[in-house]
Parts: structure tokens; sequence; C-alpha cells
């Protein structure tokens, strides 16, 4: 090569590549929210978003149908979180007390999310233990304020007493 000769830059990898514009039925991270209508690759598209019915081709007649399907879909969150502002009511008025083993103040082991639940549950309240969120275990003796997700728009709290036996 000389160093009069000019060097073309190499073509973009893509350039050329056929897209097709989809509307997302559910989140996908990295490429939108539900709803959205986006630009995909045309073989993303085809073979993996639709067929897994994550989304639908973007046409006339398909945005009519996700239009429905947003109402649905908007319903049953709008039933769900009701309900759960409904089981937090109930969980606020709550006093759950668990029975430890401890010398002094400080415990033999730690009350942990999942006790939190069982107790929850001789309440006659059913939560996951994942739901009950405890920036740490419990290691002391005392009354906490326990916070529990039943939405992601509704995190009642319950108060725990955590006596020693």
């Amino acid at each position: 090569m000389s160093s009069g000769d000019v060097v073309s830059p190499a073509p973009a990898v893509n350039q050329g590549a056929m897209s097709m514009k989809v509307i997302l039925k559910e989140d996908i991270k990295q490429l939108g929210l539900i709803g959205e209508v986006v630009n995909v690759a045309d073989g993303y598209g085809r073979n993996f978003l639709i067929p897994q019915g994550k989304a639908l081709e973007a046409n006339a007649g398909n945005m009519r149908q996700f239009e429905n399907f947003r109402r649905q879909l908007e319903q049953k969150r709008a039933e769900a979180k009701s309900s759960a502002e409904e089981l937090a009511r109930k969980i606020e008025q709550i006093s759950c007390t668990i029975v430890v083993q401890a010398h002094e103040e400080q415990l033999y082991g730690a009350v942990t999310n999942a006790d939190v639940a069982a107790a929850l549950q001789q309440e006659g309240v059913a939560i996951d233990k994942k739901d009950v969120l405890l920036e740490e275990p419990i290691k002391q003796l005392g009354v906490y304020q326990v916070t529990v997700r039943l939405h992601p728009d509704v995190k009642p709290q319950v108060k725990v007493w955590v006596v020693k036996s």
C-alpha cells in the first residue's frame, strides 16, 4: 500500500438487513415496554418474538387486537391492585408474635422472612416468604415494623413482636 491509497472503512454489520415493526406484548429488557411499537431485525421478530408470543407484527388489525389485549390487562391489574389493597388493610391490623430462644436481648439464631411469613400464615394470611421484605434478619428481641410486598404499588407494614421463650 502506498501513502496515497485511500482505505475505505469496513461496512456496517447490519447494512442491508431487513427490519420490521412489532408491537410488544410484554416488557423485554433492552428492547421496550409492553405496548410499544419497535423496530427489530426481521429474523428476530419472525423467528423469536412472534412465535414466543412476546410480540405482534405491527399492522392495523394487530393494533386493534392489541388495544383489546391492553384493556383486559389494565382491568386485571386494577383488580389485582384492589384486592392487594384490601389485604393490606387486613395486614396492617395484625400484630404477630414470634417466640424464640434468647440470652438476655440476643437471639440464638435469627428471625428471617420465612419466620415472618409463617407467623402471618398462623394469623390467616398466606404470604410467600419472598414477599416479606427484611433488610437483614432480626437478631434481637423487640418490636419491628416489617414491610410486605403484595403488589408493586402496595406494601403494607405488619407489627412483629420478637419475644423470649
